[in-house]
């Protein structure tokens, strides 16, 4: 109790500071990182140590971790804010590039926002002070904090709404803030029957352990169809009815990376991709099985029944982007193209990234992609 008073203490005083400093964003992204290195400093201190391995599943189900302790939630907390600061410098960058009128008006906008929150974090520190958080009533308060961060993911979104009608309908990524059973998106379009696929994305997450579910595909009589999990402290892996492989992926640093999966039902043979590279391949996965029509396509969460069933210790923790399937197996040329953002690149013939493709749910957010600018 006595460190989430702390962190909502900081948190009043920069909201106090934002006040004055709303006229100048680069001051308040600075401020913010500042408390993004506290935080940060405060969870690595405090981190219980690793060890945890996976319970046995079933054919439903991939098992069951404990719930984070309060200093995986700072951890998270810290993860979050660096999310905001990065989008509050795309605002700022849109406020640059548009009329004086414009720029006022986001500011307006701003300040409303901010006035808002402050009146949340001010009434949080008054139960703090008078002592109405108790060890009993620790997940109703946790509770409180996931929805205060999804809302502040949310208002930051609806800044981001005048950015929208300016970008390419691929031309997103979906954040995950916080690993909870109820942030997902799930893809309008259901997978046909394949007997070879390659799908890819762009992704980027630092949880631990384990970045969680990026996707999961789920059918009729099998929630294992085809699922894409890095779990507790196990590496990546590929499930397809049920049946594993391990990937050698390298991802959870924090930074952008591309990576794909290519599978043939001849022989099971699969190839990983990571940044345009072969970094693995085998064989006997799932062979002459193929993928099945009908099932239920979500992003960020595992799915223990068709559709649902989510498990918050399986759910995805950070942002993904470009999602694309094909019901063949791309070449390396193909893959590479994709991973330096090139103009050739293909998108998928099975499932496009494309907004009108996507539903969000929970308070997972939509904002604008930034790795491929950030190559070019």
């Amino acid at each position: 109790a006595e460190e989430l008073k702390g962190t909502v203490l900081q948190l009043r005083e920069t909201v106090l500071q934002q006040k004055e400093t709303i006229m100048n964003q680069k001051e308040t992204i600075r401020e913010l990182t500042a408390k993004l290195g506290r935080c940060e400093s405060q969870s690595v201190l405090e981190l219980p140590g690793e060890g945890k391995g996976r319970k046995g599943f079933s054919k439903n189900t991939m098992g069951d971790l404990s719930r984070p302790a309060a200093a995986e939630t700072l951890s998270q907390l810290g993860q979050t804010l660096q999310s905001l600061k990065t989008r509050l410098e795309n605002l700022e960058q849109f406020s640059r590039m548009n009329s004086s009128s414009q720029t006022n008006n986001l500011k307006d906008i701003l300040q409303n926002k901010i006035d808002d929150l402050e009146k949340q974090v001010l009434s949080r520190v008054n139960s703090l002070e008078e002592g109405k958080l108790s060890p009993r009533n620790e997940s109703e308060e946790r509770g409180k904090i996931e929805s205060t961060l999804t809302s502040l993911h949310q208002r930051i979104s609806d800044l981001e709404k005048g950015q929208k009608d300016n970008r390419p309908p691929d031309r997103f990524q979906l954040t995950f803030p916080l690993r909870t059973n109820y942030m997902y998106a799930k893809v309008k379009k259901s997978l046909p029957e394949m007997y070879a696929f390659s799908i890819c994305m762009w992704i980027k997450s630092s949880a631990s352990p384990g970045m969680g579910t990026p996707f999961s595909y789920a059918v009729p009589g099998q929630a294992n169809e085809l699922v894409l999990i890095e779990w507790g402290n196990n590496p990546m892996e590929i499930l397809i009815n049920d049946k594993v492989a391990k990937l050698p992926f390298a991802i959870n640093d924090g930074k952008w990376h591309h990576i794909c999966v290519t599978w043939t039902t001849r022989d099971g043979v699969w190839e990983a991709y990571q940044d345009g590279t072969q970094t693995g391949n085998g064989e006997n996965l799932a062979p002459y099985h193929p993928i099945k029509p009908q099932g239920v396509l979500v992003l960020g969460q595992e799915q223990d029944t068709l559709g649902g069933g989510f498990d918050a210790t399986q759910a995805f923790v950070g942002e993904l982007a470009h999602f694309n399937v094909w019901d063949r197996k791309l070449s390396p040329g193909e893959v590479y193209a994709l991973a330096t953002c090139s103009s050739k690149a293909l998108a998928g013939n099975v499932i496009a990234w494309a907004e009108a493709n996507i539903d969000i749910y929970g308070g997972a957010t939509k904002w604008t992609f930034e790795a491929c600018r950030q190559l070019n």
